[in-house]
């Protein structure tokens, strides 16, 4: 029995077979990049999504030769599609979820007492509403990636989202149990075009647009299905995905963290998944730039040939040299929270070469690693026990170690290097008896590697360096969603 999985990124797309043995096969990937049009926008065309989508699906599955149990779909979160119900076009380019164009409307609101921030769907719907329907008397549909690709492969049949990725839209109520009528009628959308919610994993409907019309039995937002695709379905473990930035989630069970948007440490409560009508509720730290200080090295100062050239030229000298990097280009995430914060390269001498540097920068996105670790621990109200990572970042032997060092806990690495695609597979074959139980999903856990901590490293200099970067664009830093 196998399934297959559409994981549509930021980035691309991926279709693959999903195993029973919990391996991937017959991976098809197509480039798909969305445009920027003007600073601090992000659109791309949900039609070619969905075609590119057809595309790759068709694809695996000839490779695959035989008809698959179920379709699992995992997806870039908080993008923004709005289509016509009558006709299945959208009404003009869907934003994704980087797009910032909504920044002052998210403070307007926030004077008005609701907490909306601009990567998430709720203000995109508003702002598309306003431009194309501006007194709310279309028949329009909103989804996030996941409803317009479950849409598209229903044919129109099923106009859906699961609770992994309703309760990160910010119109959904705490509780996850429906649309919050409040933010609702602040953002004047009407209820008529919102997706049902639905279970994580359960059949929902089916792909008629796909060969054999398998049915479709997860839906599941990135974070979450890189979650549960390094087996981290109960308490205990953590997984951070080392990508462009770098997100840390964790289970924490099935009652709520005890506060409604940003706990004290920073984290944010996420649904991990809804399985019979009953949520698993985690935390979620972020990281704003990770892999992205590792391609400015590359691209932008032209000391690195390669981001995978950083592990060999960290390793020609055995310390930094007192030289510390905050990597806070984009500002920093948890657990401050200071859009204002920049990149800060501290304790440079005369004899801090390009091994320093590229060490430096290693260990600052590890020590970050570990801001998000203390948050999750803070706010959980719990230890966690071991660090499952995957990512780009995984595969660097010197960063990794660097990770544990600064947590102080043991580090494995994925098997797969994006385990999004392993993640909604496991859903998808829960769903149709794969897997006889969520609990069964953490023995598939097979990591290829295993770092165990080093010497500790100095945590209070590193607070120390953070404070440096802190508050550099002061009214930026004032800013808070």
């Amino acid at each position: 029995m196998e399934v297959l999985v559409c994981d549509i990124g930021t980035s691309s797309v991926r279709a693959a077979i999903v195993h029973a043995d919990a391996t991937v096969h017959h991976e098809q990937q197509r480039v798909f990049l969305p445009d920027s049009p003007a600073p601090g926008t992000v659109e791309f065309d949900a039609l070619a999504m969905a075609r590119t989508v057809q595309e790759a699906a068709e694809a695996a599955l000839a490779l695959h030769g035989r008809p698959v149990a179920a379709v699992g779909i995992t997806n870039q979160r908080g993008s923004t599609v709005v289509w016509d119900r009558a006709t299945g076009e959208p009404v003009g380019p869907a934003q994704g979820w980087q797009d910032l164009r909504t920044i002052i409307n998210c403070l307007i609101h926030r004077a008005n007492g609701f907490r909306f921030a601009p990567n998430a769907s709720a203000t995109k719907i508003e702002n598309i509403l306003d431009t194309v329907d501006p007194d709310r008397s279309r028949d329009l549909c909103f989804g996030t990636v996941d409803s317009w690709i479950a849409w598209n492969l229903s044919q129109g049949a099923l106009h859906v989202i699961d609770a992994s990725n309703a309760a990160v839209t910010t119109i959904l109520n705490a509780d996850g149990s429906g649309w919050h009528q409040g933010a609702l009628e602040a953002l004047r959308i009407p209820e008529r075009m919102l997706p049902t919610v639905v279970d994580t994993t359960g059949i929902i409907g089916t792909a008629t647009a796909l060969p054999g019309s398998p049915p479709i039995a997860a839906l599941i937002g990135d974070q979450q299905a890189s979650l549960v695709g390094q087996g981290c379905v109960l308490p205990g473990p953590a997984k951070i995905t080392f990508g462009t930035g770098g997100m840390l989630d964790l289970v924490v069970g099935p009652e709520r963290p005890g506060f409604d948007t940003r706990g004290g440490g920073g984290t944010f409560p996420i649904i991990t998944m809804r399985r019979g009508g009953i949520d698993t509720w985690g935390l979620e730290a972020i990281m704003l730039s990770a892999g992205t200080n590792v391609e400015w090295l590359r691209d932008d100062l032209g000391i690195l040939p390669s981001s995978e050239a950083s592990h060999e030229v960290a390793q020609q000298c055995d310390d930094s040299g007192g030289v510390m990097y905050v990597p806070a280009l984009m500002g920093l995430g948890t657990p401050q929270w200071d859009y204002g914060a920049r990149g800060t390269l501290l304790g440079l001498t005369r004899g801090s070469g390009r091994p320093q540097i590229v060490r430096a920068v290693l260990e600052g996105i590890a020590e970050r690693g570990a801001d998000l670790v203390e948050s999750a621990e803070t706010d959980a109200r719990m230890t966690i026990d071991v660090l499952r990572v995957d990512g780009g970042m995984s595969r660097n032997p010197t960063f990794v170690q660097a990770v544990a060092n600064a947590t102080q806990k043991p580090v494995e690495i994925s098997p797969v290097n994006e385990a999004t695609t392993l993640g909604a597979g496991f859903m998808a074959g829960l769903a149709v008896g794969m897997w006889p139980s969520v609990e069964s999903l953490a023995e598939t856990w097979a990591p290829i590697a295993r770092y165990e901590p080093g010497a500790p490293t100095d945590r209070s200099r590193w607070a120390e360096a953070v404070s440096r970067a802190a508050k550099w664009l002061e009214d930026l830093s004032a800013v808070d969603f």
